[in-house]
């Protein structure tokens, strides 16, 4: 399916204000006030945040364009499971600080060092993204929350636009290029499913996993598992999903507001059972039916 390029560098494609220029001329992040991470297969440094199909809204494509805000979903995160008047902090400062009991010692990349943990078969699967980790007033660790972020991959080719955008040109149409959604069921309903699991033997993970993703990906994600995920509070094995949008477009150089379009907790076993026993399937025969029509 083709898609177009909505956001290059945090700001919009056809945006020419100075700022946006600047950061395509140093390929720039501005969420991470370095060099963009995201690569073509050659490469390249890409500098797509936000795709769009034929039919659809914005579709946040890349992980870090969900850091927006200076990491404000983990500080949302943190108040929701520790109390407002939290605080963020590196993990690797926590020895240097005066504690009150609103330190959330976080850690993930960027944020002073992952945590390194025992790997299974050789691989390193236990890991998630962040972990965010109240301390008592003496400094001690009280319990942990574990947050996943994901975006969606993109297939295909959209070179061809983001050369024309790079170079200040107009691009008409759509790329050649599609969204994995593929991936739901591959990759990121597996690895939510083991890595919930994995925490909930955590003694302090007392509010399970979080899983933070844009929202046509939430979207897919309850289509693929059907509609009869009961809804729980945060608790040991619980798995809760938080999606989000962007605000509208203000114009040049402004990058869209991030916007939470809606929480789901539930719990792991829920999610397991969803994935393993889909109530949402076709109708029997289609196979038959589809083979039959290319036969006559």
């Amino acid at each position: 399916m083709s898609i177009r390029i909505i956001e290059l560098f945090g700001f919009a494609s056809a945006d020419s204000s100075v700022a946006a220029v600047d950061h395509r001329e140093q390929l720039r992040c501005p969420f991470l006030r370095d060099r963009c991470t995201k690569t073509l297969s050659d490469s390249t440094v890409s500098g797509v945040c936000t795709i769009q199909q034929v039919n659809s809204g914005p579709i946040i494509c890349c992980p870090v364009r969900l850091y927006a805000m200076e990491y404000k979903i983990l500080l949302d995160i943190a108040e929701e499971s520790f109390g407002k008047g939290v605080r963020l902090t590196l993990g690797t400062d926590t020895p240097k600080l005066s504690h009150d009991g609103k330190n959330v010692a976080v850690f993930g990349k960027r944020w002073g060092r992952e945590l390194h943990l025992p790997q299974r078969g050789g691989s390193g699967s236990y890991f998630v993204d962040w972990i965010l980790a109240p301390l008592a007033p003496d400094g001690t660790l009280q319990e942990l929350v574990a947050v996943e972020v994901q975006a969606i991959d993109t297939t295909g080719n959209y070179r061809a636009e983001r050369e024309a955008h790079m170079a200040g040109r107009p691009f008409f149409g759509y790329s050649e290029a599609g969204v994995n959604w593929e991936n739901v069921s591959k990759r990121i309903l597996p690895q939510l499913i083991y890595k919930g699991h994995v925490l909930r033997r955590e003694r302090l993970c007392k509010k399970g996993l979080f899983f933070v993703c844009p929202t046509p990906v939430y979207e897919k994600i309850r289509t693929r598992l059907g509609g009869n995920l009961v809804e729980y509070t945060a608790q040991p094995g619980s798995l809760t999903f938080r999606h989000y949008d962007l605000g509208p477009d203000l114009g040049q150089s402004t990058h869209r507001e991030l916007l939470l379009s809606g929480q789901l907790t539930t719990t792991v076993d829920q999610v397991a059972t969803a994935f393993t026993s889909p109530t949402n399937l076709p109708d029997a025969g289609v196979y038959q039916k589809a083979i039959e029509q290319q036969l006559h």
